[in-house]
């Protein structure tokens, strides 16, 4: 049985696909998905064996806000280059950066330029949530059979979307990328201030966090709950993003909230906890 090492969300589903003029064994049908957090590499390592064929990593972390070094990409290359594993990059965030952090691509790393498969998109970045406008870059090997999975599994987006995302890609003023992230860490750090209190995991990049409300004595789903009845804010429980400690975490999505509106969430959880 094949194995994906995942630390970007939730479990793969991964199908078989015919072997077309390519050197890339094709995943069995049966994929077992392992769970390693981002930011821990020591779990990394013990996540990879032999049997794994892909690794899938989102950088920024949704929904963590953790944000990889130049050295933890190093460290990936080290594990995928000597076994041939490829390195499934969800680029969607990936400028979405805070307190000054380079931005780093996996695929300028020496051992990973030829084992980089870029999946990026609008929606994120660009503030197009919805368009469904996207992109995939990798080697040239792979590119084939990743035509034939878009050909069969993806729609044609719609008249409208296509020359907007061109617009937005080819603006010579960046379509807003560098405002958008000066607000989003105002509000990170309005966000932050508020919850200081609080087990929340620091956010250094993206635009959600998450809150420990397991070691405020409820799981996700319970504290979810509270927060909308009691403090009248949706927090969403992360009960099926991991298998291991997911379910006492909550998500704060500060993404299309105003400062204005931010101020006063830390006595809002406390009012609701």
């Amino acid at each position: 049985m094949d194995r994906v090492a995942d630390a970007a969300g939730a479990d793969p589903e991964i199908l078989r696909l015919e072997n077309l003029d390519t050197d890339i064994p094709p995943p069995r049908a049966a994929i077992e998905a392992t769970r390693a957090a981002l930011g821990d590499l020591g779990r990394l390592r013990d996540a990879v064996t032999d049997r794994t064929r892909v690794m899938f990593l989102m950088n920024p972390s949704i929904p963590s806000g953790a944000v990889m070094t130049r050295e933890d990409w190093e460290e990936v290359a080290r594990l995928c280059e000597p076994r041939g594993i490829w390195l499934l990059y969800n680029a969607a965030m990936e400028r979405i950066l805070y307190g000054g952090r380079p931005y780093v691509h996996p695929a300028s790393v020496p051992g990973l330029e030829d084992l980089t498969i870029t999946v990026g998109s609008v929606s994120k970045e660009y503030r197009m949530i919805g368009w469904r406008v996207g992109w995939v870059a990798g080697p040239r090997r792979a590119m084939n059979r990743i035509g034939l999975v878009s050909i069969y599994n993806v729609v044609t987006p719609v008249g409208i979307a296509q020359p907007g995302a061109l617009a937005a890609l080819t603006d010579p003023a960046g379509g807003g990328v560098a405002e958008a992230v000066r607000e989003w860490e105002r509000r990170r750090d309005v966000v932050q201030a508020e919850l200081a209190a609080l087990p929340f995991v620091q956010c250094d990049g993206g635009w959600s966090l998450l809150v420990d409300t397991g070691k405020l004595g409820l799981d996700g789903e319970a504290a979810s709950a509270r927060l909308l009845e009691r403090g009248k804010v949706a927090a969403t429980p992360m009960t099926h993003w991991g298998r291991e400690n997911a379910g006492q975490y909550v998500r704060i999505v500060f993404s299309n909230e105003p400062v204005e509106r931010l101020r006063g969430l830390g006595e809002r959880f406390r009012r609701a906890m």
